[in-house]
């Protein structure tokens, strides 16, 4: 097997805190020699890790933009790299991080000096299943048969993904996280996040910037949040009965689950002896610690297996593993107007006569769920399987496509079809007949759900490169 060593980074940018990792690694050739060349991450190492920031802000609307870009080249000197020596990364900006005024500054700084990076903001369900990959949950469910729900709690949020088998079943993201209260040493609140008040007047708990809270009355306000949290993983209470905790979901049921595991910023004090005093308590100035406890004590009293996670507070991306194809203009259905495109998410759906409709309005729910950040393209449609199809079922599908697309992306303008097999010269004709949107199709591309895409311009010789790119986990 051919194989290739790269260097790659891993940026997570989140509420309360930052980190910034740095991997090696090899990318081995899966595909035959007669076929386009095709490669997986065969290997992967962690070389650095660095120590976790306090996400810099100017204000609770921006970022402090100067100062991140000066933490993140100390760190570039600190290995002794520059940008132009890392071939590949991800930058993930996630939780209240993303919705800052100037993100998008920020997300266009690094994008033009980061070569072939993912850089991307995370919705809320991504941000989970990120977490959930990056904590050992997804490899976990691989070898296990049950339901395991991954609960990733940061400054700002919990979110939930459950796998079963290796596959995401469901996301929930609950406002719950340790960084919705903030107190001193006294117990006296210093501030209240917007997201938080509306459950605490459902439970008649009166919290106000400047008021003190004992320690009671802050275990009976963690103690309820996890409580509420939990009740939901255990179906001993629906999702509708508590819309004023949960932030996002478009789970339909969610199956029994028997294992938890806990991450993120609170899963890494979890570890830690339970707070004592109020002092313990505030020693970030948050209910961080107690939150921590209080969810461990919780789930004791459930029937859940408890897993220990691989990775908590650095439970994200360690990199990005890129594969280049040059592909013939010939074979593909292109408008060289809309090249290059960069950083395109896949959403990936299958081939199927038994009920593609089905799948596809599940990738088309799941894109508008996970996929935040670029209205004109929010991602892209991955088509597998080998089903082979005729020049009806091609027009089936592309109207199955265009209809879909147009009722949950009305504002887009472009839409983009990567295909595994020989289809997509046929399909993008069929696409560009029957939807109002520019079209992009290209196939014999082998992607997987979660890649990241890069479609250049087409070269003189009519061959357009495209850069895939899997997000790597420790």
């Amino acid at each position: 097997m051919s194989t290739v060593v790269i260097k790659s980074v891993g940026i997570d940018i989140g509420t309360s805190t930052s980190k910034f990792m740095m991997s090696e690694l090899t990318l081995g050739r899966v595909s035959s020699h007669f076929s386009l060349p095709q490669f997986d991450i065969i290997e992967r190492k962690v070389t650095y890790v660095s120590e976790i920031i306090a996400t810099p802000l100017k204000n609770e609307e921006e970022i402090d933009l100067p100062s991140l870009v000066s933490w993140l080249e100390k760190e570039y000197q600190q290995v002794g790299l520059t940008l132009s020596d890392i071939k590949s990364g991800a930058v993930i900006i996630t939780g209240e991080t993303a919705i800052k005024k100037n993100a998008d500054a920020l997300i266009h700084y690094l994008a033009e000096r980061s070569g072939d990076f993912v850089v991307a903001i995370a919705g809320a369900s991504l941000e989970a299943v990120l977490a959930g990959k990056g904590s050992g949950a997804a490899r976990h469910s691989q070898s296990s048969r049950a339901a395991i729900a991954n609960i990733d709690i940061g400054g700002g949020t919990a979110n939930v993904v459950v796998f079963q088998q290796g596959k995401v079943l469901e996301t929930i993201t609950f406002h719950v996280g340790g960084r919705l209260i903030e107190i001193n040493s006294l117990g006296e609140v210093l501030r209240v996040s917007p997201s938080l008040k509306p459950w605490l007047c459902f439970k008649k708990f009166r919290v106000e910037k400047g008021m003190r809270l004992s320690l009671t009355e802050l275990i009976e306000i963690t103690s309820g949040l996890c409580g509420d949290l939990l009740d939901v993983l255990a179906g001993e209470k629906t999702i509708s009965s508590l819309e004023n905790l949960v932030h996002s979901t478009s789970c339909q049921g969610l199956p029994r689950i028997q294992e938890v595991m806990v991450s993120g910023g609170v899963g890494r004090l979890a570890l830690e002896a339970p707070p004592a005093t109020l002092a313990d308590v505030a020693k970030f100035n948050d209910i961080g610690p107690l939150l921590a406890s209080e969810l461990m004590k919780a789930v004791k009293r459930y029937h859940f297996n408890v897993v220990e996670a691989a990775q908590t507070s650095s439970a994200t991306v360690i990199g990005a593993g890129t594969q280049t194809t040059k592909l013939s203009g010939a074979t593909i259905s292109i408008q060289p107007e809309l090249l290059p495109l960069r950083n395109i998410p896949v959403v990936k759906a299958a081939l199927s006569e038994m009920d593609f409709e089905q799948q596809m309005e599940q990738a088309f729910l799941k894109g508008k769920e996970w996929f935040v950040g670029n209205d004109r393209l929010p991602f892209a449609i991955g088509l597998g399987g080998t089903l082979y199809l005729s020049y009806l079922m091609l027009k089936e599908i592309a109207g199955s496509i265009g209809n879909l697309y147009a009722k949950y992306f009305p504002s887009a303008e472009v839409l983009a079809v990567v295909c595994e097999n020989d289809m997509a010269k046929a399909l993008g004709q069929a696409l560009r007949l029957q939807t109002k949107f520019q079209v992009i199709c290209i196939d014999q591309i082998g992607i997987e759900h979660g890649d990241y895409i890069d479609i250049g311009a087409p070269l003189k010789d009519e061959l357009v490169p495209v850069v895939v790119k899997t997000l790597a986990f420790s």
